[in-house]
């Protein structure tokens, strides 16, 4: 019989966090253009193909009205990539600057907000006393560094 080897649940390295590694850059939004280019060129072939090879037996209707939808998602994707100007080092400097208190715990978080998916920070802060006095939630322009919503409070939370 084996050795008895104790059997630890760990994270691989790769995903394990560390103080040590080096800060991790969200990918830009304007990348979603590569992926609109990509559509426009398919859109315009299906709906060439459709329009000049329409005698063909192995081309019909469905390449016009496939290709006129291809074009629209590739409309979508040009109006989605917006550039991401804002990191969350400088969307928490704007946000600190609005709420009117010492920052101390606090989150941040990118996410996409409306129709044009436009890229925003959703961030948490608390105060710097050792039990938080005070609480807010800040939405900033991930483009223009505009801060969208701010919600302040004192902070309910009894961390006693």
């Amino acid at each position: 019989m084996e050795d008895d080897v104790e059997v630890i649940d760990e994270l691989p390295e790769d995903l394990t966090a560390s103080f040590s590694s080096d800060l991790y850059e969200i990918p830009n939004n304007d990348r979603r253009r590569i992926a609109g280019f990509l559509y426009v060129a398919i859109g315009v072939l299906s709906l060439g193909l459709g329009v000049f090879a329409s005698a063909s037996p192995l081309v019909n209707d469905g390449f016009v009205y496939g290709g006129t939808g291809i074009l629209c998602v590739a409309l979508y994707c040009f109006v989605a990539s917006v550039t991401t100007k804002i990191d969350e080092t400088e969307a928490f400097e704007l946000a600190i600057q609005d709420v009117g208190f010492t920052t101390g715990p606090a989150s941040a978080q990118m996410m996409w907000r409306g129709w044009g998916s436009k890229p925003v920070w959703r961030l948490l802060l608390y105060s710097a006393e050792t039990q938080p006095l005070h609480r807010a939630f800040v939405i900033v322009d991930a483009s223009s560094g505009q801060i969208i919503e701010r919600f302040v409070e004192d902070n309910p939370e009894d961390w006693n």
